[in-house]
């Protein structure tokens, strides 16, 4: 249940307005199919599955959001002028602080689904990440250096643009010397990204088949997480502070090179997200 919980934070930080109000009512169901399409649960399993979503969506939507909005309040007030890497930082970091309260309640739910995974679902999670991962591969290593530097730009422009508007030549100029100097590479996600995939299906190898109480396997769920976020490994680990830290310095400076016009877009955006999510919290 790890990644549908995800898109929680997707839809209220990332998506445009519309968006978050017809994703976030949607995310019960939308999270069952993503999840019966990835592990196919059996029709005795299904009841307890969608139970689970809709006590952690019922607890997200009255206990979390408002805290979103008003996170996204400040930060649209942030916007409106310059701002230093550390501030950035700090939003990151309560938003991450909110990510991990909404997970310690993601493993309650997702516990009990984990245990009754048999030998056969997880060999189709498997499958399932394969044809994932082919698909990843193709869209972030096909291709000489050059290629994968434009498909990186493009992305990173059509992101930045749903805020700023249409960036001029000196801020394309920013973001691809960013891009360039970052210290992620397509080949270092494939292998962070199938270590999270490998670390996730042995803990539900692990719960499945040994006699773990609930209690046991909340443990092994929110290890999962944690590693998620910082790798065993040194290495890896430094890889992923440097790409942390280098976020925030990257965004500040291209908003410091903002015109008036874009920081007014940013906020206005930023207060309409506030707004949608205020109309949610209402009975």
């Amino acid at each position: 249940m790890i990644r549908p919980i995800l898109a929680v934070a997707a839809l209220v930080l990332l998506q445009g307005c519309s968006a978050i109000k017809l994703g976030y009512q949607q995310l019960p169901t939308l999270s069952y199919w993503w999840l019966d399409s990835t592990v196919s649960f059996s029709n005795n399993q299904t009841p307890a599955v969608k139970d689970a979503i809709d006590k952690l969506y019922q607890w997200h939507r009255q206990e979390e959001l408002p805290g979103y909005a008003a996170l996204l309040q400040r930060t649209a007030e942030l916007s409106t002028g310059q701002v230093q890497p550390g501030q950035l930082c700090r939003v990151v970091e309560e938003v991450q602080t909110r990510l991990d309260t909404l997970m310690r309640q993601a493993v309650v739910q997702a516990a009990p689904v984990a245990m009754a995974l048999g030998p056969r679902q997880l060999s189709h999670l498997a499958r399932h990440w394969e044809r994932q991962n082919e698909e990843w591969e193709k869209e972030w290593l096909l291709g000489d250096a050059e290629a994968r530097m434009e498909r990186r730009l493009d992305k990173a422009l059509s992101r930045y643009n749903s805020f700023y508007g249409e960036l001029n030549t000196a801020q394309i100029a920013l973001i691809k010397t960013q891009l360039t100097q970052s210290p992620w590479t397509a080949e270092w996600g494939r292998r962070d990204r199938q270590r999270r995939q490998q670390d996730l299906l042995s803990t539900l190898q692990r719960i499945t088949q040994s006699n773990m109480t609930q209690a046991q396997a909340e443990a092994q769920l929110w290890g999962v997480w944690q590693r998620w976020l910082q790798p065993p490994d040194a290495g890896q680990r430094a890889v992923v502070q440097s790409l942390s830290q280098r976020a925030c310095d990257n965004l500040a400076q291209l908003h410091n090179t903002a015109t008036a016009e874009q920081r007014v877009r940013v906020a206005r955006r930023l207060r309409a997200y506030e707004r949608d999510i205020l109309e949610l919290t209402r009975p």
